[in-house]
């Protein structure tokens, strides 16, 4: 148990320094959205070419793999379905909602948990490759798309090209083959920096040989900023002053919470007994379920301003919550 307080208070103190940064403006008005934008362009890029490179990709093939991937996927499925069909949210809003709901926070939190909880930092091997070739690829495809139609808007809205012919921007998308429009999603998707980064390292850890460690430490350099600032900016935005239309929408954040800190262990759980998993791998998959929303979606919603004060929000309660859910996990299943 001690461990788990241990690595919590460890991080809910850097989120404080990030909350007296930003409430005192040690840094400046526009330090959190700079901060955030390091993170996503240059620092998570590094740390995940860096951690992946060296990742067991046998892993995708075990059991515990398949519990992991099965109960985020459904997850991530019931958010957007609850979202999109009963909230009636738009398709960036859904998006940013679905993360808030699936989206663990597998490096700031998973792998110290991994390696003094479990003794095995590798069990969150599979939550990583998971969250980052599945689900941050297909949000950020969406979340590009819907940052191209509202500049299309705009430049509607303001007479540029879009409506020198009297046509608004979903008229003018209308006309557009799908041929280009998939184009224009793949090209975005593919120039995303943590999309790179990701993929970048896959490649290295499918090759039949190793790269000197010298060329990595660059990016473990860099990647080692990834946590610390991702957590300086979650605390920073926690700082920002709410105005009427700062607040998550309740029903939102309801369900990216239970979904997060109740569903999704549970789910874990039970496909894990189910598959046959036992004693530390059941542990394991169940934690690992049980982890907060990541500091990272908050980045990415602030990237592509949607969603910020959800993802803010879901991150800060699903972090108090996890305290005494994994404690019940441990005390259960340890």
């Amino acid at each position: 148990m001690g461990a788990v307080l241990t690595a919590l208070g460890t991080m809910g103190a850097v989120v404080a320094v990030g909350w007296l940064l930003g409430r005192y403006r040690v840094l400046g008005e526009r330090a959190a959205p700079v901060l955030a934008r390091v993170v996503f362009a240059v620092a998570t890029p590094a740390l995940l070419l860096g951690t992946l490179a060296h990742a067991d990709l046998r892993l995708l093939l075990s059991r515990t793999a398949a519990v992991t991937w099965a109960s985020t996927a459904l997850v991530a499925l019931a958010a957007a379905l609850v979202l999109r069909l009963v909230l009636r949210r738009g398709a960036a809003d859904v998006t940013v909602g679905t993360l808030a709901s699936s989206y663990v926070n597998a490096g700031n939190i998973g792998l110290p948990l991994a390696v003094y909880l479990l003794d095995d930092p590798v069990v969150v091997v599979p939550t990583l490759l998971f969250q980052l070739l599945v689900l941050a690829p297909a949000a950020f495809t969406v979340l590009d798309g819907a940052a191209a139609a509202r500049r299309r808007a705009d430049e509607a809205v303001a007479g540029g090209p879009a409506a020198a012919d009297g046509r608004g921007a979903a008229d003018v998308a209308a006309v557009v083959p799908w041929a280009v429009r998939v184009r224009a999603v793949v090209r975005r998707t593919l120039t995303n920096p943590i999309i790179l980064g990701t993929l970048a390292g896959v490649v290295l850890a499918a090759l039949p040989w190793d790269l000197p460690e010298v060329v990595f430490e660059p990016f473990r350099l860099v990647g080692a900023a990834a946590a610390p600032l991702a957590l300086l900016t979650f605390g920073m935005q926690l700082a920002v002053p709410r105005t009427s239309g700062a607040s998550a929408p309740r029903a939102d954040l309801a369900l990216a919470v239970a979904l997060r800190s109740v569903v999704q262990p549970a789910l874990a759980w039970a496909l894990g007994t189910a598959l046959g998993l036992s004693g530390s791998a059941l542990l394991a998959v169940t934690a690992m379920a049980a982890l907060p929303t990541a500091q990272n979606v908050l980045v990415y919603a602030m990237q592509y301003r949607h969603g910020e004060a959800l993802a803010r929000d879901a991150g800060l309660v699903t972090t108090l919550l996890c305290v005494p859910v994994l404690l019940v996990v441990a005390a259960t299943l340890g």
